[in-house]
């Protein structure tokens, strides 16, 4: 298939392949990181609310997406930042080699569990400066002709490679519980490795003029985006949605993490299973709903985007007072879990692509960015507060509540959208 690719430019093939083997090494940490909050809580023994902070790191951090943002266009040599960025929030996994094999065993519990937490709010801390500085690579590299093609082939091989390393660390998980003090270590060499790789790609980056103090730049972003809130009625309906959702997934994925593990009694090998299910129905739909989008208003397709995660939660409630299963190879196979990630993967395909650009169908292609910015913002506002309130719920409430909370805070979104359809067409 590699092979039928035409490139315009050897530039554009070199550039093709330093992208594949980044998606690649990606494609391995990725796998390997989406066990990592049922390491937390099966070998770290974890507090719920300690759970909740580690998914609160992955998002919280795009609070700082408009400041990063206008700090970075004033960097004169990206490549060497990106790189020293690389190093400093990836080498902390190293010290994954202090950890005792049994944290249960050890009077000391506590100091390795917020050392864990302290490591990834390090490591996730960068990433609204890693991820737009890569895409400004990739845009100065590929053709505009080329750009989604080639977007997408390795896109499609990151995937790939991040289903296998999920399920073959499940499956070290599930005979060596300690496995991630040795391999988490490794994935900081596949980082940086990773990093130092795609900034190989020539690139000629723009630098901002210092036009004024960063402080003074910032007030002048904060300006025209309370402009776009206040004048662009159909985006700012589309952001309220999405606070609604975006409470709805945030206040439930740390009690969803619990009660895989404490409710169903999952192995490593069967999270990895749904985690992998999931995944590859999201990779087989990603190219149907990625052209249902250009043809659909992005509140109506929210609404539909919205309706899956409903049913995830819905059914995954239900699993509580359904719990049958079959048991193949030590993997607990739930038929309404099965439903409920079926669901998810359907979601997961819809909403790859309404996170990423859905805000840009409200813009001019010169403002593409500010509504981004904005959308990202937003994110991070819902994220400081969201994991947290779902915990608390869960001590009062156990699962079956938080579900339907996010169930009611998702027909929510849907409504404010539909609303809004008739009010901005």
């Amino acid at each position: 298939m590699l092979t039928k690719i035409k490139f315009y430019s050897e530039t554009e093939k070199k550039a093709f392949h330093l992208h594949l083997a980044y998606s690649l090494l990606d494609g391995i940490i990725l796998g390997v990181l989406a066990l990592n909050e049922f390491i937390l809580i099966k070998e770290l023994n974890a507090s719920p609310y300690q759970i909740a902070f580690l998914f609160q790191f992955t998002t919280v951090v795009l609070l700082f997406s408009i400041p990063l943002n206008e700090f970075i266009k004033r960097k004169v040599n990206k490549t060497k930042f990106l790189r020293l960025i690389a190093v400093l929030t990836r080498a902390p996994l190293l010290l994954l080699f202090i950890f005792p094999k049994s944290i249960a065993e050890q009077s000391d519990q506590f100091f390795f569990q917020i050392l864990f937490l302290g490591i990834f709010l390090i490591y996730y801390s960068t990433n609204p400066l890693i991820f737009p500085m890569i895409n400004g690579y990739l845009k100065n590299s590929y053709k505009h002709e080329n750009f989604s093609k080639l977007y997408g082939y390795t896109s499609t091989a990151n995937k790939l490679i991040m289903l296998v390393a999920t399920f073959a660390f499940g499956l070290l998980l599930d005979s060596q519980s300690y496995a991630y003090t040795y391999v988490y270590p490794f994935l900081a060499i596949l980082g940086i490795s990773s990093i130092y790789i795609l900034t190989q790609i020539k690139y000629q980056a723009p630098v901002l003029k210092k036009t004024g103090s960063l402080k003074v730049s910032l007030k002048k972003v904060k300006k025209n985006l309370l402009h776009i809130i206040k004048t662009n009625k159909p985006f700012r309906d589309f952001e309220i949605g999405f606070m609604f959702y975006g409470f709805a997934w945030l206040v439930s994925i740390a009690v969803i993490a619990i009660f895989l593990k404490n409710e169903l009694k999952l192995t490593y090998s069967g999270i990895a299973f749904y985690k992998n299910f999931y995944t590859t129905i999201s990779i087989l739909l990603t190219p149907f709903f990625g052209k249902l989008m250009g043809k659909v208003n992005p509140r109506k397709f929210a609404v539909y985007t919205f309706s899956m995660m409903m049913l995830y939660l819905l059914f995954m409630g239900l699993t509580q007072y359904f719990p049958a299963y079959t048991e193949i190879y030590n993997i607990k196979i739930y038929y309404s879990l099965l439903l409920s990630f079926l669901s998810y993967g359907i979601f997961g395909a819809m909403m790859g692509i309404l996170w990423y650009i859905g805000s840009a169908y409200f813009s001019k292609d010169e403002n593409a960015a500010d509504y981004q910015s904005i959308h990202l913002s937003l994110t991070g506002v819902r994220s400081v507060f969201a994991p947290l309130v779902g915990i608390f719920f869960y001590k009062i409430i156990d699962f079956s509540g938080v579900f339907l909370i996010g169930i009611v805070s998702l027909l929510t979104a849907i409504t404010v959208l539909i609303i809004s359809l008739r009010r901005h067409k």
